[in-house]
């Protein structure tokens, strides 16, 4: 994730935002912190996703094909 000076960062801006309208230059900085975030939590959740297994109560592997493509494509990259 983004770095705690960069999360305060963006929360300052947000808190500045409510109070008044920002500048061009806040608001680019703004942004480019949110798009960063989510660029970031976007990896973060597909790490995560693909170190998933969904089961069954009688066991059986039941994960998405779709999912299961998605991680035997990954192992080959």
């Amino acid at each position: 994730m983004l770095s705690e000076k960069q999360l305060a960062r963006l929360s300052e801006l947000s808190a500045i935002a409510k109070e008044r309208e920002l500048t061009a230059e806040e608001a680019a900085e703004r942004e480019e912190l949110r798009n960063e975030y989510r660029a970031k939590f976007r990896t973060h959740f597909d790490n995560h996703l693909h170190n998933v297994t969904i089961v069954d109560p009688e066991g059986n592997d039941v994960t998405p094909d779709k999912l299961k493509q998605s991680k035997i494509n990954r192992k080959r990259n």
